[in-house]
């Protein structure tokens, strides 16, 4: 999208917006299937959570014989189960308390793709043979992004693979594997700044085109020079698995 006059840009952005169905996606250099996929076949239930509108599970082809979702975004919430019910997966609505509505050792296989989870939640619903595959937004997303205008960064800003991965074995999950990477990202005008805002509403909790018009129009300025803003998106993803897992194949 490269537009020449701020207005232009602006409305561009807006209309991209309201045009996307799923508010909530996403994007990141490692992709999800990478790490799931390849254990679908061999996995005797999966939990995907936080599924969106069930676009990434729906197209998983052959799934596990008992398959479950979790959403807690309302309108997510029902295309999810006009999307998956129909293939027989359940779909649960999320709350914030990071409580999930299923029972202990539910399932072998527990998915997440930049939804909070609590490890204790984790470790409950997994099989004791089960694995976790989760990748994460860090604290130190976009900050470059903030910066230009004028707010806070991320918080909490120490959300990162340390932390995850001590917070997991505090609940008795062990990493096996895992990677972190800070991406270069790169917005050329103030249109894409604008509709990647609006879709990834965490990063700037109040964004609006108005209350940041002036911030905007200087960027807007910037870009039309031949500076683009430059800014590091920082990934994480790990793989765990309960510890007693560990401790019998060990012996």
């Amino acid at each position: 999208m490269r537009v020449e006059h701020w207005s232009n840009a602006v409305d561009q952005a807006v209309c991209a917006a309201h045009n996307i169905a799923h508010p909530r996606t996403r994007g990141s250099n490692v992709r999800r299937t990478g790490g799931s996929s390849f254990r679908l076949p061999h996995a005797a239930s999966l939990l995907d959570l936080g599924t969106g509108g069930g676009e990434f599970l729906s197209g998983l082809g052959q799934l596990p014989p008992r398959t479950a979702a979790t959403e807690g975004y309302p309108p997510n919430l029902s295309l999810a189960r006009r999307r998956l019910e129909p293939l027989g997966i359940e779909v649960a609505a999320a709350g914030g308390d990071g409580v999930l509505p299923f029972a202990d050792g539910s399932f072998a296989l527990v998915v997440n793709r930049h939804e909070s989870y609590d490890p204790s939640e984790i470790r409950r619903v997994l099989t004791s043979d089960g694995l976790f595959i989760t990748q994460q937004v860090g604290g130190q997303n976009l900050d470059e992004v903030n910066q230009a205008l004028g707010v806070p960064p991320l918080s909490p800003r120490d959300w990162d693979l340390a932390r995850a991965s001590a917070a997991l074995a505090e609940a008795g999950l062990t990493v096996t594997w895992s990677q972190e990477a800070q991406v270069r990202t790169t917005f050329h005008d103030v249109g894409a700044l604008v509709l990647f805002l609006r879709i990834v509403s965490w990063q700037v909790p109040d964004f609006d085109v108005d209350r940041y018009a002036r911030r905007l129009r200087a960027l807007h300025e910037e870009m039309k020079r031949g500076k683009p803003l430059t800014a590091q998106a920082h990934r994480f993803v790990l793989v765990a698995t309960p510890q007693n897992r560990l401790a019998r194949t060990s012996q």
